[in-house]
């Protein structure tokens, strides 16, 4: 059986999760899967480590990536030959046109108002700042989904494991279980599901920590041996972590359910309590994790949600006991 050589090249990113890791399969093409962060210190690890395994920039054939992410996607740019696959889901946010970024912060505007975030913070809902300084501005040029093959490498295939982003992949070697998981089952840190609005010709909005929890389960169906991650050291035990997340899942969950019981709160009552400073820094970020935990005990039947005032208000439902 063909078992294309896996390289992981690591390279800085300038984010509290650290070094950010990209991978080079030598396939019937040369593929790297995920591109760093668009600074010139990633750019100057890449080529060198590139070089000492036998390869130059040019000699890429084709880009994968996992997610959309900045730390993901960042040397995009510096590949123009070649082509970039990657989930459908993906390519609004590599694009970044400017009717994608006006739909995009509309739709926070209005479902933060619902939540009850004080407007003051709205500013940070631009997606031209920031982090995106350090993403590029491509496109998808070839569309994966779920079961695909990936043009150039027969023997892996697509899984879908939307939570963490919309457009997260993984790319599974069933012959002997190797999984390029992204930032799906990191070992040390939980990865955080971030809110985004509903896909074009979507109504509702994504649910992504119930995505993330589903995503879980789903490597259950798996025989992954070994995850190679984006981040961090590589996961043997799916299983056991899988089990983890979702045990630390419901405490986090029973700890806002304790807050509701209380007296019913918006969300952003909630998303104070639970980070009474990063919040004014880390709007979408505090309030993706908030939100998520709402989600997963309303989906459960321990809050109820109603509209008071134009914003959502949760209160407990009467069950005492998160399962």
């Amino acid at each position: 059986m063909n078992k294309e050589r896996v390289h992981r090249i690591t390279v800085p990113t300038p984010f509290p999760v650290g070094d950010v890791h990209m991978y080079v399969i030598a396939g019937d093409r040369l593929t790297l899967v995920d591109a760093g962060v668009k600074t010139e210190e990633a750019w100057q690890q890449f080529v060198q480590r590139l070089s000492e395994i036998g390869y130059r920039p040019e000699d890429i054939e084709q880009i994968v990536i996992t997610h959309h992410h900045p730390d993901h996607v960042g040397l995009l740019d510096y590949f123009p030959h070649a082509p970039i696959i990657g989930h459908p889901k993906a390519d609004p946010f590599l694009r970044r046109e400017r009717a994608f970024v006006e739909r995009y912060v509309q739709f926070f505007e209005e479902f933060f108002s619902e939540c009850g975030v004080d407007r003051r913070l709205f500013s940070q809902l631009s997606k031209e700042g920031g982090s995106l300084r350090y993403a590029s501005r491509r496109a998808i040029d070839i569309a994966v989904t779920e079961g695909e093959s990936v043009p150039g490498l027969p023997h892996w295939r697509v899984i879908e494991t939307p939570g963490h982003a919309q457009s997260h992949i993984a790319l599974y070697r069933e012959d002997d279980g190797l999984l390029i998981g992204g930032d799906h089952l990191l070992l040390h840190i939980s990865p955080n599901p971030m809110m985004e609005p509903p896909a074009e010709g979507e109504t509702e909005r994504p649910k992504p920590l119930l995505q993330y929890n589903e995503s879980l389960e789903k490597m259950l169906q798996y025989d992954i041996d070994r995850s190679l991650n984006g981040h961090g050291d590589d996961t043997t035990d799916i299983s056991g972590l899988v089990h983890e997340r979702l045990a630390k899942q419901r405490q986090r969950a029973e700890r806002v359910l304790d807050m509701v019981k209380e007296r019913p709160h918006t969300v952003f009552d909630v998303c104070r309590k639970l980070f009474p400073t990063a919040y004014e820094r880390q709007l979408m970020l505090t309030m993706s994790e908030t939100i998520g935990q709402l989600d997963y005990l309303e989906v459960n039947g321990y809050v109820r949600k109603k509209q008071e005032d134009g914003h959502y208000i949760y209160e407990a439902a009467g069950v005492s006991v998160c399962g």
